[in-house]
């Protein structure tokens, strides 16, 4: 009678455990089914250089973000292309090559297409077209190209303004000297370390606007330079941009940006 009960015993427990491992294989399945059929949103690494105002820049007053045209720019791209996305701060000479490196998966940072840059990464269909200006001291008597002969003329390192500062120095006998960022220029200016600069007008502004000591004049001849978007060779990253920005073009959200951010008020 024991023997027959404890057999009994074993075969309800044998069952309860069968069907408790089909319950969790088909609960295993349903999430295993899940995870199939969920896509991940994508992730790219965008790489600034924050010292680039109004287009990228830091205003330590109210937080810790990069803000600017650009950053504006490249999170309403990602939305078009369903990307999440993500900002690092680089020094400028080193983002084409954080860009083949694969740091960063797209770089945009004012930064205008050239010869060099292209034969080692794509670019987008441009975004925005400026003009280049000298930035002085209003006591520097510096008014024209001309003034600048036996000067030394501030850029920053590995740009189209470093390309322009060179050609014009050899034309007025000038020097220039390379900086990694746009304040450094500035600031060696009002130090009287350099005599003048080459920047964008839009950046121009911002220093003039904050700065009354300073003035700026255009630069003669004006390159053509124009801003687009940096990814690695071959990537697909270039048409779902260029798609993304013939949209947004179309749709008006670039102008209001350059409403935003550029224009003179």
């Amino acid at each position: 009678m024991k023997n027959k009960f404890f057999m009994l015993m074993f075969v309800l427990v044998i069952g309860v455990l069968a069907a408790c491992g089909a319950k969790d294989d088909k609960a295993s399945d349903k999430n295993s089914n899940a995870g199939e059929g969920s896509e991940q949103k994508q992730v790219l690494k965008v790489g600034t250089s924050s010292d680039y105002a109004p287009f990228e820049y830091v205003d330590a007053a109210k937080s810790e973000d990069i803000i600017g045209f650009d950053i504006d720019l490249i999170k309403l791209v990602g939305e078009k292309i369903g990307a999440e996305v993500q900002v690092q701060d680089i020094d400028f000479n080193s983002l084409v090559p954080a860009l083949q490196a694969g740091k960063v998966d797209i770089v945009i940072s004012g930064m205008s297409p050239n010869e060099e840059r292209e034969q080692v990464v794509d670019f987008s269909d441009k975004y925005n077209q400026t003009e280049q200006v000298f930035i002085v001291k209003k006591d520097s008597g510096i008014k024209k190209e001309a003034d600048l002969a036996g000067k030394k003329i501030g850029v920053q390192n590995a740009s189209i303004q470093e390309t322009l500062g060179n050609k014009i120095a050899k034309e007025v006998d000038a020097s220039v000297e390379g900086r990694t960022r746009i304040p450094e220029i500035v600031q060696d200016m009002m130090s009287k370390r350099l005599d003048a600069g080459i920047v964008e007008s839009g950046v121009a502004k911002g220093y003039l606007d904050t700065n009354d000591k300073l003035e700026a004049f255009p630069v003669k001849e004006q390159p053509e330079d124009f801003k687009a978007i940096a990814v690695q060779k071959g990537s697909d990253l270039k048409d779902k941009i260029n798609k993304a920005l013939k949209e947004l073009a179309a749709e008006g959200k670039i102008q209001k940006l350059e409403e935003k951010w550029l224009k003179v008020k």
